[in-house]
């Protein structure tokens, strides 16, 4: 990373830690979180899967939540304060640009799932008063979840660099549900045939396979996490995050700011 991306992703992180909206999003998930244990006593006998689901759900909702309206404001912002353009004045590439608002949002993202992993272990161990083996599968869990915010958050990059904020956010949950359902989409492309089996199967490796990042049910009911499976979800990861954040790049490159 060049001196300049560490300095632009530096400041992302920087406006994104003082945005109010960013602190109660968080602040309502770690509260979330901290009650979660009372709200286990309720079901006798499943106050650890209540407890896990609960807060794995909670870290779910708001990274996307941040991932999505973060990350389609981290262009359009600049460009209707005008911003933008004393940046791109100095020896500043616009490639450059967006690696550092990319990294500066990634890392904001890694910060508060820090946070929200911390107050999740403490709320198990309020509940449990002690950790067992199976409750590392939890950092696999949150790993897997920041993973998707990753590939949301180059999303969220790609659409802004070309769209409106409202269209960018509309695109980026899109693919985020369409993406939740990959799975499905694939069963059903593999079933169909003639133009429509051809156009499902397109779609279903255009959108991002977030199903296989998601294994809050099996974490909370202590399954097995296979190695493979970690292995496969960091690749896949790595790969659609460069070929979005390449594709935004690409676009915002060419794009006419006057």
């Amino acid at each position: 990373m060049t001196t300049r991306i560490r300095a632009i992703a530096f400041n992302t992180f920087r406006e994104a830690v003082r945005d109010r909206v960013l602190y109660n999003l968080v602040f309502f998930a770690l509260l979330l979180v901290a009650t979660a244990p009372l709200l286990g006593e309720i079901s006798i006998g499943v106050q650890r899967v209540l407890l896990i689901n609960l807060s794995l759900s909670a870290i779910s909702i708001f990274g996307i939540v941040i991932s999505i309206f973060v990350g389609i404001s981290l262009v359009s912002k600049e460009i209707e304060r005008r911003t933008l353009y004393p940046v791109l004045s100095r020896p500043v590439g616009r490639g450059e640009f967006i690696l550092g608002k990319y990294c500066g949002l990634a890392g904001t993202l890694l910060v508060n799932t820090m946070a929200m992993t911390t107050g999740v272990y403490v709320a198990l161990l309020l509940m449990t008063r002690s950790f067992t083996r199976a409750d590392a599968n939890i950092l696999i869990a949150i790993y897997f979840l920041f993973l998707q915010f990753i590939v949301i958050i180059g999303l969220a990059l790609l659409f802004s660099s070309f769209s409106s904020p409202l269209l960018s956010a509309l695109f980026a949950l899109s693919m985020f549900v369409a993406g939740s359902f990959a799975a499905d989409l694939r069963g059903f492309a593999a079933m169909s045939h003639g133009p429509e089996g051809l156009l499902a199967r397109a779609a279903s490796y255009v959108v991002p396979n977030l199903a296989s990042l998601n294994v809050i049910t099996r974490v909370s009911h202590d399954q097995f996490i296979p190695a493979a499976l970690v292995g496969y979800n960091t690749l896949y990861t790595l790969l659609y995050a460069t070929a979005t954040i390449t594709a935004a790049v690409l676009i915002f490159s060419r794009r006419d700011l006057k």
